[in-house]
């Protein structure tokens, strides 16, 4: 998405006015609050782009390396998991909200593509900013003034540099979480998941990557089940946790190890991230012993 992005003249004086405004509070209510829309947003984002992306999969690690038609439906996919999070139902056009025909658009670009049965009728604007981690939902009457004269071979149009001062914006440059693997060195990624077992993919991952935050989709996908968890805890000598023990190295959960995380100076973890580290002297091999974490520390 473009980063000059006009400030928008929507206000009491603005022809569209009562209906966006009655729009975004219905929105903003159904979503739970506004703190619960931005959250729930940018996260189902995210889920929306990874689950395509399929790095365990494929070995991708970007949004740039998917097929034409994969990208197209990454917006079919947000449409849906939208309808979903608002609760809404389909209608005439991807939605219906207090009895408005509403176009739901997705764009991993800088702008959307209007069709001709959306003109003249709002339109809930999604975006997603790959290579800032940031994302926009905003709200606009399709007006034609608001398009572009020109149009693609489906007669649709995008929003004009004069348009865009006519959205109403929900949520503008907010950040969504970052995709992991788009960020990590592509040879250890490599390394991860040509492991043939998942306690060793799970072992590799924390020794590849230690002292970085790792988000739970992550540590999740590197697992490859649903019961990911069980390949962090110890397991008779075999879990990631017994395999990296050995190794002096440990692997800690943000909201569980909080304290613990602050004692050995590693970076700051949300509560559903986790992060490894390799313990370096006999005091922070106690501590981390006494916290639930034994490693095999050599004897003199």
């Amino acid at each position: 998405m473009k980063q000059n992005i006009p400030d928008s003249l929507v206000d009491f004086d603005h022809q569209d006015f009562n209906v966006l405004l009655h729009l975004e509070m219905e929105i903003t209510q159904r979503a739970g609050g506004f703190l619960a829309l931005e959250h729930d947003v940018a996260f189902m984002l995210r889920d929306c782009i990874d689950d395509v992306i399929m790095t365990p999969k494929t070995g991708r690690r970007s949004y740039e390396e998917l097929e034409k038609t994969e990208k197209t439906y990454i917006g079919t996919r947000v449409e849906i998991e939208l309808r979903a999070l608002l609760g809404l139902r389909k209608g005439r056009l991807d939605t219906v909200i207090l009895g408005h025909d509403v176009d739901i658009k997705h764009t991993m670009g800088s702008n959307w593509m209007i069709p001709t049965e959306a003109v003249g009728s709002a339109c809930l604007l999604v975006a997603a900013d790959e290579a800032r981690a940031r994302c926009y939902l905003g709200l606009i009457v399709a007006r034609p003034e608001y398009l572009t004269a020109g149009q693609n071979k489906d007669a649709k149009r995008t929003i004009s540099a004069e348009g865009f001062k006519h959205i109403q914006w929900l949520l503008k440059d907010h950040p969504y979480p970052a995709n992991f693997w788009r960020t990590a060195d592509a040879d250890a990624v490599e390394e991860i998941f040509g492991c043939d077992t998942g306690n060793a993919r799970m072992a590799t991952l924390f020794r590849l990557m230690q002292r970085r935050p790792i988000p739970r989709a992550a540590v999740e996908a590197v697992a490859q089940q649903k019961d990911f968890m069980r390949r962090i805890r110890a397991d008779g000598g075999h879990g990631t946790r017994d395999i990296l023990g050995r190794e002096q190295i440990v692997v800690l959960e943000g909201r569980k190890d909080a304290q613990l995380i602050k004692a050995l100076d590693l970076p700051p973890c949300a509560a559903s991230e986790f992060i490894s580290c390799r313990i370096e002297t006999e005091y922070h091999a106690r501590m981390a012993g006494q916290s639930g974490h034994p490693i095999a520390w050599p004897t003199s």
